[in-house]
């Protein structure tokens, strides 16, 4: 199996972090806020490489930058997440064991814990992969969240898939080789026929898997411009709905 990750995931800058990390019932999370009381939020579900890789705690702090109380939870649980070291042979057994479709118990921990510890009334959730899917899954099971955005990443095996009950964004890269345009396609063509509530796609002109999430440093300068659209288009439907 190919690496879908076509930047380096095991070359990244260091990156001090300007939350902290707590502890909610059986799960570790890291929580930024930002600089101002604000009684709305935003659940960030990480990728494979798991809750304190560099990428998700610097979206977690852009986010909070704007004015939400921001929170990523370890969704594995404890388990290992994937390492750039591991062989992409033994994904799917991996993969098996870290489902994006069974964090709703998670996501139910977190929601209580922001309601009744952070004073949140009005809660969004934006995803990246792994958590993309596991985005997409929630938006259409969970009704607290006001609002999703799944960055590459869909659930596929499910014929339910389209009926998402609040406001969803997706976004891809066009040359994500994981996601080829003939899923978004379908995606975007059986939303229009059963989904009831805003939704959004947006392919990102030669983007690959994994743009979104990358920190400044480490950006390539023609993907500069996509990756920071990418971004603005996030925050703006978040505050959209949210």
């Amino acid at each position: 199996m190919a690496d879908p990750f076509l930047y380096d995931t095991g070359e990244r800058s260091h990156y001090g972090c300007l939350g902290h990390e707590v502890q909610i019932d059986y799960l570790k999370a890291y929580v930024c806020r930002p600089s101002f009381s604000t009684d709305k939020a935003v659940i960030v579900a990480h990728d494979v490489f798991g809750w304190q890789f560099p990428d998700i705690r610097y979206i977690v702090d852009l986010i909070a930058g704007h004015g939400f109380i921001t929170i990523c939870p370890d969704f594995f649980k404890g388990t290992k997440p994937w390492t750039s070291t591991d062989h992409w042979a033994d994904f799917p057994d991996w993969l098996k064991n870290h489902d994006p479709t069974k964090v709703d118990k998670e996501a139910d921990v977190v929601l209580k814990y922001l309601k009744e510890q952070c004073g949140a009334k009005k809660i969004g959730i934006v995803g990246f992969s792994w958590g993309g899917m596991a985005v997409h899954h929630l938006m259409l099971k969970n009704p607290h969240l006001a609002a999703g955005v799944s960055h590459y990443g869909i659930v596929r095996d499910s014929e339910e898939r389209y009926r998402l009950l609040n406001p969803t964004f997706f976004i891809f890269g066009e040359k994500d080789h994981t996601i080829s345009l003939d899923q978004i396609f379908l995606l975007e063509d059986k939303l229009k026929q059963y989904c009831k509530v805003p939704y959004k796609i947006k392919v990102y002109p030669g983007q690959v898997h994994g743009f979104a999430q990358l920190k400044p440093e480490d950006m390539k300068p023609d993907d500069k411009p996509y990756i920071e659209e990418a971004r603005r288009d996030m925050i703006d439907w978040i505050k959209m709905f949210v």
